[in-house]
């Protein structure tokens, strides 16, 4: 079983990106964006953080956070740089980003650099954040490009002052595809084959997920 550990902490490489998301389902567009910050940017490991009880989803209903942590594991089986971790999941009460990078970095210990990763209209709205300015100082910020949308650098600057020296740009295949649009899919009865995994296809038909409106 993959899970970032406190007691392999030392084993912990330098440079980690973490993926964050409620994963209900996870797709292969998480998959691309994870493997071309790795590779883009050189991190020895990308961890994927699925959300406990996500602040901005409280009125949504949400899969069960073991069908979602168990669809993470099968999706990144075959890949040895990907790691899921459950910190979100085992703490209590909504989960801000902030509080997630703090615990990663108690977890890991020092010496080691996080690089969050997100996509560049998420890094739009980061004034909205609870505490952008202390999670600035605590991850470095990797802004997947959104095609059409550019991020106002300038105003960000005017209130996040440093933030962009703790932000990279990159790209990544722009797949269309959408958790909200594979639930639906599912419900409708439609294929959802090279949507997401095959592993992770088996499970959502095995465990009924999606079914009820």
């Amino acid at each position: 079983m993959k899970h970032a550990s406190p007691q392999t902490k030392e084993k912990h490489p330098r440079r980690i990106g973490v993926l964050g998301g409620t994963f209900d389902p996870i797709h292969i567009a998480h998959l691309a964006i994870a493997e071309e910050a790795r590779t883009q940017l050189g991190l020895d490991k990308v961890i994927f953080v699925p959300a406990g009880l996500p602040p901005h989803k409280l009125d949504v209903q949400v899969s069960p956070a073991e069908h979602r942590l168990a669809m993470v594991k099968l999706a990144i089986a075959g890949n040895p740089h990907f790691e899921v971790s459950r910190v979100d999941i085992d703490r209590f009460g909504p989960c801000y980003t902030v509080d997630t990078i703090a615990l990663l970095h108690e977890e890991w210990g020092p010496g080691v650099e996080i690089y969050f990763i997100m996509g560049s209209d998420s890094l739009g709205d980061l004034l909205t954040w609870h505490q952008p300015d202390r999670l600035i100082r605590l991850c470095r910020i990797v802004a997947v490009e959104r095609p059409n949308y550019k991020v106002d650098m300038e105003e960000l600057e005017r209130y996040l002052p440093g933030i962009s020296q703790r932000v990279v740009f990159i790209n990544s295949p722009q797949l269309d595809v959408s958790s909200t649009e594979i639930q639906r899919r599912v419900r409708a009865g439609e294929s959802i084959k090279y949507h997401v995994p095959e592993a992770v296809e088996r499970y959502i038909y095995e465990h009924g997920l999606y079914r009820d409106t």
